[in-house]
């Protein structure tokens, strides 16, 4: 037990770390704001007193003195500054350390601790030794100068589950003593007879007369990381006799978890599951959504009432089971965009340049799945919009800009996609330099004739990089490229919008998720494929009149408006019988609505996406493929890429003769030679 309290710390205080993080980022731009140095405050206590709960002595020290100096922040008696934010996050780097050192995972230099506090020390003009932890050094640092001492009233009772949770009362208690002079009696009101009395339960409470020079505050800071499970009274006065429960006045704040009365609380609103459970859930769910795709088709040959009843409500209550499971997988990219703040400081610091990071839509859901592959494409490209694109605050100034520089990160729904973009106001990209670059590096031929939107795409190119010198930063050629792979591997693609002089937007269209999702299972020929639902718009005949009235042409009159379609049976190079009527699929896209030619639209089906194997997982326009309820194999179909390929090959084709010597950039490949291979002998 006492392992999974020690891991159960590990991940609280990692997420402590990362509020910690985030506050004194934000610090750095509101020096004045005590809200955010009362956030900074609490997630240091809360990593003191928790980490000398569970045996983390050491960083439980460590956090003690940070802790010092953010209560004469808070009182006033100290001004946040730079160099005390820095050294500040620079403890928050030696305590992800020592959590790695006693994880078995890393090693921390003691020697670096001692010095990150002799400079606090030095900074804040606080003497004593560095690393000392006697606990009356917290009163020095909490008590007004001259403040008379004064009598409080405390009562205290843990929550029944409080053992449960590895909290030691005792600690508090002993944490209390060292405020001043403690009086305390134990309150047993709560005890229930021993024959329904649980060991594993904490049923005691306290009332207690401190003295000291602290105030309310102070003393409730103790209990900061308990306050939500327990009963807390602080009121000036006298000692209070026992009392029950139900007979106390004051400063009463009823917590969830309070002992009154009998065995029963209150339960946890949530509680913590590990991603391999999770994964395994959604894995489990998956197969159960293919099996429950079988038992509907047998349902459907047999035409027997009884079993076709049974089937709908197994497929009603896995349809249940699979939004409940895909929506516990959902998590908010708050915490993946807070983490870029760091990055952007440290960088501006590197560059010397100062540049201010806002977020925006950071409470969008996203598949963790997801999320967790999200980390490097985005880290690439803030650092090329921090080196390449960002100017230094006197060439800012020069250009008529602010010297402060704006980096925004924002994240959308859109459909069943998630729109995130990197946007900076520095000065663009060069199309012409990215031009002459390319050539330079053998990418396109010289005679070679290119739309903007061509030449700025070069830069997703593999080797691609305009820094003529190598740096920490930048300047290998590998940073786009690695977003453009990442991004590829989650079926999402990459959008660039360039403003000369004024900035550069890069947008990641990604999936919310890459498990289960609605699709339209459609037939050509004789082989199966699936169509997001969130891309289908709706479904339109094609009649050969259609056609004949179209001269030729690829485009479709529905409803009034002119939309060209793509015969999918043509642009997979597959045999299929055109017969007097086809369907067109009407898709939303990032070209905008066009159609796909099916030979018959099946109907709806929930889809267990399956990854392809390396052989094939570059086949454009294909993100998948998943088993249907006869056992066979049906590819997922990606609307975006399948009619930006068409639209690039159709491009080329009649522009043979310009001058391409290979097509490098995101996306490409022309028509699609490995589908047929793919489905086998039923193509």
């Amino acid at each position: 037990m006492i392992d999974q309290f020690q891991q159960s710390f590990q991940e609280e205080a990692r997420e402590l770390l990362g509020e910690l993080e985030a506050a004194l980022l934000l610090l750095d731009q509101k020096r004045d704001d005590p809200e955010i140095v009362g956030r900074a405050f609490r997630a240091l206590h809360t990593i003191k007193g928790s980490g000398a709960m569970f045996g983390f002595d050491d960083i439980a020290r460590f956090a003690h003195d940070l802790e010092a100096v953010f209560d004469q922040l808070r009182k006033g008696k100290l001004q946040a500054n730079s160099e005390l934010i820095n050294l500040t996050l620079a403890a928050g780097d030696q305590i992800k350390s020592m959590l790695d050192e006693a994880r078995g995972t890393g090693a921390a230099d003691r020697d670096r601790s001692t010095q990150i506090l002799a400079e606090l020390s030095h900074l804040t003009g606080r003497h004593e030794p560095a690393g000392e932890t006697a606990p009356a050094r917290v009163v020095e640092a909490r008590c007004d100068d001259g403040a008379a001492a004064r009598e409080w009233r405390i009562h205290f009772r843990p929550g029944e589950n409080a053992f449960l949770n590895g909290t030691n009362p005792l600690l508090l208690l002993g944490e209390l003593r060292q405020l001043g002079t403690l009086q305390l009696e134990t309150d047993p009101s709560a005890m229930p007879p021993l024959s329904q009395m649980d060991p594993e339960r904490c049923y005691v409470g306290w009332n207690m007369l401190l003295t000291t020079s602290l105030a309310a505050d102070a003393i409730r800071d103790v209990f900061i990381f308990v306050e939500g499970e327990c009963e807390l009274e602080i009121a000036p006065g006298s000692p209070a006799a026992p009392q029950s429960p139900a007979g106390r006045t004051g400063e009463a704040k009823p917590k969830s978890g309070s002992a009154a009365g009998g065995n029963g609380s209150a339960g946890a609103s949530s509680i913590r599951v590990s991603a391999e459970k999770l994964d395994q859930l959604v894995n489990l769910i998956g197969e159960l959504v293919t099996v429950q795709a079988r038992l509907s088709e047998l349902s459907a040959q047999r035409e027997d009432p009884d079993i076709l009843a049974i089937s709908e409500e197994v497929d009603r209550l896995t349809a249940e089971l699979r939004e409940n499971s895909m929506s516990i997988r959902m998590l908010p990219l708050r915490t993946t965009f807070e983490r870029f703040r760091r990055l952007v400081h440290d960088l501006g610091k590197e560059l010397d340049k100062d540049v201010e990071l806002t977020l925006e839509g950071a409470d969008t859901e996203l598949d963790k799945t997801v999320i967790d592959q999200l980390n490097d494409p985005l880290v690439h490209l803030i650092r090329n919009s921090m080196d390449h694109g960002i100017e230094t605050p006197e060439a800012r100034r020069a250009a008529g800009k602010s010297s402060r520089a704006t980096l925004h990160l924002s994240a959308l729904h859109a459909g069943a996609q998630v729109l995130i973009r990197v946007t900076d106001d520095g000065r663009g990209l060069d199309v012409e330099a990215v031009r002459a670059r390319a050539v330079e590096q053998g990418l396109i031929d010289g005679a070679a004739r290119l739309s903007e939107a061509e030449i700025v795409s070069l830069i997703l190119a593999p080797g691609f990089s305009t820094a003529r010198e190598v740096t920490d930063v930048s300047g290998r050629g590998v940073g786009m490229d690695v977003v453009r792979r990442s991004v590829e591997a989650l079926h999402g693609s990459i959008e660039i919008a360039n403003r000369p002089g004024a900035g550069l937007t890069v947008t990641l269209r990604l999936p919310l998720t890459l498990a289960i999702i609605d699709g339209l299972l459609v037939r050509i020929g004789h082989a199966h494929f699936v169509l997001p639902l969130a891309n289908s718009l709706e479904c339109v005949e094609l009649t050969r009149q259609d056609i004949e009235n179209a001269h030729g042409n690829h485009i479709a009159n529905v409803r009034g408006t002119i939309i060209p379609y793509i015969r999918l049976s043509e642009h997979f190079q597959m045999e299929s019988e055109r017969g007097e009527r086809e369907q067109i699929m009407v898709v939303e896209t990032e070209d905008g609505r066009y159609g796909l030619v099916v030979d018959e639209v099946l109907g709806n089906h929930q889809t267990v996406i399956k990854n392809l194997g390396k052989l094939y997982r570059d086949v454009p326009a294909v993100s998948g493929a998943t088993i249907l309820g006869n056992g066979t194999v049906a590819l997922i179909l990606d609307p975006h890429r399948l009619v930006q390929t068409a639209i690039r090959s159709a491009s080329q084709n009649n522009r043979s003769d310009r001058g391409w010597t290979r097509d490098r950039h995101a996306g490409t490949g022309g028509a699609e030679p490995k589908v047929p291979e793919l489905l086998g002998a039923r193509t």
